[in-house]
Protein backbone atom coordinates (compact mmCIF):
# COMPACT_ATOMS: atom_id res chain seq x y z
CA UNK A 1 0.00 0.00 0.00
CA UNK A 2 3.19 2.06 1.04
CA UNK A 3 3.63 2.00 -2.98
CA UNK A 4 0.10 3.38 -4.19
CA UNK A 5 0.94 6.19 -1.62
CA UNK A 6 3.60 7.10 -3.43
CA UNK A 7 2.07 7.14 -6.98
CA UNK A 8 -0.78 9.33 -5.73
CA UNK A 9 2.38 11.78 -4.58
CA UNK A 10 3.98 11.70 -7.51
CA UNK A 11 0.55 12.48 -9.44
CA UNK A 12 -0.47 15.23 -7.41
CA UNK A 13 3.37 16.51 -7.86
CA UNK A 14 2.99 16.18 -11.26
CA UNK A 15 -0.22 18.25 -11.78
CA UNK A 16 1.64 21.48 -10.51
CA UNK A 17 3.61 22.42 -13.52
CA UNK A 18 3.91 26.32 -13.57
CA UNK A 19 2.40 28.29 -16.47
CA UNK A 20 1.49 31.77 -17.52
CA UNK A 21 -1.21 32.54 -15.89
CA UNK A 22 -0.32 32.32 -11.68
CA UNK A 23 -4.43 32.37 -10.43
CA UNK A 24 -5.58 30.27 -13.25
CA UNK A 25 -3.06 27.88 -13.36
CA UNK A 26 -3.38 27.64 -9.46
CA UNK A 27 -7.26 26.64 -9.57
CA UNK A 28 -6.43 24.40 -12.31
CA UNK A 29 -3.79 22.52 -10.18
CA UNK A 30 -6.26 22.13 -7.11
CA UNK A 31 -8.79 20.77 -9.87
CA UNK A 32 -6.01 18.45 -11.37
CA UNK A 33 -4.90 17.52 -7.17
CA UNK A 34 -8.47 17.41 -6.22
CA UNK A 35 -9.34 14.56 -8.91
CA UNK A 36 -6.24 12.85 -7.96
CA UNK A 37 -6.84 12.47 -4.77
CA UNK A 38 -10.70 11.13 -5.46
CA UNK A 39 -9.13 8.52 -7.52
CA UNK A 40 -6.49 7.18 -5.14
CA UNK A 41 -9.13 7.08 -1.72
CA UNK A 42 -12.18 5.34 -3.93
CA UNK A 43 -9.03 2.89 -5.12
CA UNK A 44 -7.39 2.37 -1.66
CA UNK A 45 -9.36 -0.26 0.39
CA UNK A 46 -11.93 0.91 2.91
CA UNK A 47 -10.42 0.13 6.17
CA UNK A 48 -12.41 0.27 9.65
CA UNK A 49 -12.65 3.90 11.50
CA UNK A 50 -13.27 3.62 15.59
CA UNK A 51 -15.66 6.82 17.07
CA UNK A 52 -12.82 8.91 16.99
CA UNK A 53 -11.57 9.23 13.77
CA UNK A 54 -15.16 9.42 12.91
CA UNK A 55 -15.69 12.65 15.00
CA UNK A 56 -11.94 13.96 13.40
CA UNK A 57 -13.20 13.25 10.24
CA UNK A 58 -16.52 15.64 10.76
CA UNK A 59 -14.50 18.21 12.97
CA UNK A 60 -12.14 18.85 10.32
CA UNK A 61 -14.96 19.06 7.36
CA UNK A 62 -16.35 21.85 9.45
CA UNK A 63 -13.36 23.22 10.56
CA UNK A 64 -12.52 23.84 6.62
CA UNK A 65 -15.71 25.69 6.53
CA UNK A 66 -14.64 27.85 9.36
CA UNK A 67 -12.15 28.87 7.07
CA UNK A 68 -13.63 29.81 4.58
CA UNK A 69 -16.52 31.56 5.95
CA UNK A 70 -14.35 33.95 7.42
CA UNK A 71 -12.62 34.51 4.81
CA UNK A 72 -15.82 35.29 2.82
CA UNK A 73 -16.77 37.68 5.45
CA UNK A 74 -13.86 39.18 5.43
CA UNK A 75 -13.53 39.86 1.80
CA UNK A 76 -16.86 41.23 1.49
CA UNK A 77 -15.67 43.65 4.39
CA UNK A 78 -11.51 44.59 2.99
CA UNK A 79 -11.72 43.28 -0.94
CA UNK A 80 -8.33 42.07 -0.09
CA UNK A 81 -7.25 39.93 -2.61
CA UNK A 82 -6.29 37.05 -0.28
CA UNK A 83 -9.42 36.64 0.91
CA UNK A 84 -10.62 36.04 -2.57
CA UNK A 85 -8.42 33.72 -3.25
CA UNK A 86 -7.60 31.48 -0.48
CA UNK A 87 -11.20 30.35 0.04
CA UNK A 88 -10.56 28.72 -3.07
CA UNK A 89 -7.91 25.95 -1.82
CA UNK A 90 -10.79 26.09 1.43
CA UNK A 91 -13.22 24.64 -1.21
CA UNK A 92 -10.86 22.10 -2.38
CA UNK A 93 -10.26 21.07 1.59
CA UNK A 94 -14.04 20.78 1.84
CA UNK A 95 -14.55 18.51 -1.05
CA UNK A 96 -11.67 15.95 -0.41
CA UNK A 97 -13.00 15.44 3.02
CA UNK A 98 -16.37 15.22 1.37
CA UNK A 99 -14.79 12.34 -0.50
CA UNK A 100 -14.02 10.35 2.77
CA UNK A 101 -17.46 11.42 3.93
CA UNK A 102 -18.58 9.28 1.71
CA UNK A 103 -16.51 6.67 0.97
CA UNK A 104 -17.34 5.72 4.75
CA UNK A 105 -21.11 6.53 4.72
CA UNK A 106 -20.80 9.71 7.30
CA UNK A 107 -23.54 12.03 7.65
CA UNK A 108 -22.04 15.15 6.68
CA UNK A 109 -22.34 17.69 9.62
CA UNK A 110 -22.17 20.91 6.57
CA UNK A 111 -24.89 19.56 4.77
CA UNK A 112 -27.04 22.76 4.11
CA UNK A 113 -25.85 24.82 6.62
CA UNK A 114 -25.28 28.84 5.61
CA UNK A 115 -22.36 31.02 5.97
CA UNK A 116 -21.60 30.99 9.71
CA UNK A 117 -23.91 28.17 10.78
CA UNK A 118 -22.16 25.27 12.31
CA UNK A 119 -23.06 21.93 14.17
CA UNK A 120 -20.04 21.81 16.78
CA UNK A 121 -20.70 24.24 19.01
CA UNK A 122 -17.21 25.30 19.70
CA UNK A 123 -16.64 26.33 16.41
CA UNK A 124 -19.93 28.35 16.15
CA UNK A 125 -18.36 30.35 19.21
CA UNK A 126 -14.76 30.74 16.88
CA UNK A 127 -16.80 31.73 14.17
CA UNK A 128 -18.33 34.58 16.12
CA UNK A 129 -14.62 35.59 17.89
CA UNK A 130 -12.69 34.83 14.74
CA UNK A 131 -15.31 37.47 12.37
CA UNK A 132 -15.76 40.00 15.41
CA UNK A 133 -11.50 40.00 15.84
CA UNK A 134 -11.39 40.27 12.03
CA UNK A 135 -13.49 43.15 12.15
CA UNK A 136 -11.52 45.50 13.52
CA UNK A 137 -9.07 46.58 11.04
CA UNK A 138 -7.58 44.82 7.55
CA UNK A 139 -4.28 43.88 9.96
CA UNK A 140 -6.46 42.46 12.18
CA UNK A 141 -7.77 40.48 9.87
CA UNK A 142 -5.02 39.10 8.66
CA UNK A 143 -4.10 37.91 11.83
CA UNK A 144 -6.98 36.05 12.01
CA UNK A 145 -5.86 34.00 8.84
CA UNK A 146 -2.61 33.34 10.01
CA UNK A 147 -4.75 32.42 13.26
CA UNK A 148 -7.21 30.05 11.41
CA UNK A 149 -4.12 28.46 9.39
CA UNK A 150 -1.86 27.43 12.72
CA UNK A 151 -5.47 26.09 14.17
CA UNK A 152 -5.95 23.76 11.10
CA UNK A 153 -1.73 22.71 11.02
CA UNK A 154 -2.29 21.94 14.59
CA UNK A 155 -5.71 19.54 13.96
CA UNK A 156 -4.45 17.97 10.84
CA UNK A 157 -1.89 16.89 13.07
CA UNK A 158 -3.43 16.16 15.87
CA UNK A 159 -5.46 14.13 13.45
CA UNK A 160 -2.99 12.41 11.63
CA UNK A 161 -1.99 10.88 14.47
CA UNK A 162 -5.05 9.11 15.83
CA UNK A 163 -5.40 7.14 12.31
CA UNK A 164 -3.75 4.52 10.27
CA UNK A 165 -6.02 4.52 7.32
CA UNK A 166 -4.50 5.70 4.16
CA UNK A 167 -7.14 7.58 2.13
CA UNK A 168 -7.88 9.44 5.65
CA UNK A 169 -4.21 10.52 6.00
CA UNK A 170 -3.43 10.83 2.25
CA UNK A 171 -6.23 14.03 2.02
CA UNK A 172 -5.49 15.30 6.00
CA UNK A 173 -1.88 15.57 4.22
CA UNK A 174 -3.23 17.15 1.33
CA UNK A 175 -5.16 19.77 3.36
CA UNK A 176 -2.43 20.03 5.58
CA UNK A 177 0.25 21.19 2.87
CA UNK A 178 -2.04 23.82 1.49
CA UNK A 179 -2.91 25.30 5.74
CA UNK A 180 1.05 25.47 5.21
CA UNK A 181 0.97 27.68 2.28
CA UNK A 182 -1.84 29.86 3.55
CA UNK A 183 0.33 30.44 6.23
CA UNK A 184 2.91 31.74 4.70
CA UNK A 185 0.49 34.33 2.51
CA UNK A 186 -0.83 35.81 5.45
CA UNK A 187 2.11 36.49 7.05
CA UNK A 188 3.88 37.82 3.98
CA UNK A 189 0.79 39.66 4.00
CA UNK A 190 1.35 40.94 7.65
CA UNK A 191 4.75 41.72 7.15
CA UNK A 192 3.85 44.00 4.46
CA UNK A 193 1.66 46.52 6.56
CA UNK A 194 4.35 46.30 9.58
CA UNK A 195 2.54 43.89 11.15
CA UNK A 196 3.58 40.89 12.90
CA UNK A 197 2.22 37.40 14.73
CA UNK A 198 3.38 35.33 17.03
CA UNK A 199 1.44 31.42 17.06
CA UNK A 200 -1.23 30.29 19.47
CA UNK A 201 -1.33 26.41 18.47
CA UNK A 202 1.85 25.48 17.23
CA UNK A 203 5.74 26.28 18.40
CA UNK A 204 7.43 29.06 17.27
CA UNK A 205 10.39 26.93 15.82
CA UNK A 206 7.55 24.81 13.71
CA UNK A 207 5.85 28.16 12.83
CA UNK A 208 9.31 29.60 12.02
CA UNK A 209 9.56 26.32 9.44
CA UNK A 210 7.07 27.03 8.11
CA UNK A 211 7.00 30.65 7.15
CA UNK A 212 10.89 30.67 6.56
CA UNK A 213 10.33 28.25 3.43
CA UNK A 214 9.13 28.05 0.16
CA UNK A 215 5.28 27.78 -1.04
CA UNK A 216 4.48 24.17 -1.34
CA UNK A 217 3.28 22.83 -4.62
CA UNK A 218 -0.16 21.36 -4.25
Amino acid sequence: MKNAFLIVATLIALSSCESGNPVGNEQANLSQSLANIKTAVNNLPAETLDSVEKERILFIREEEKLAYDVYQTMYDKYGSKIFQNIPNSELSHMEAMLIIIKKYQLVDPMDTNPRGKFEDQNLQLLYTSLVSQGNVSLLSAYQVGAKIEELDIFDLNKSIAITNNQDVRLVYDFLNKGSRNHLRSFYKNLKNVGGSYSPIFITQAEFDAIVNSPTEKM
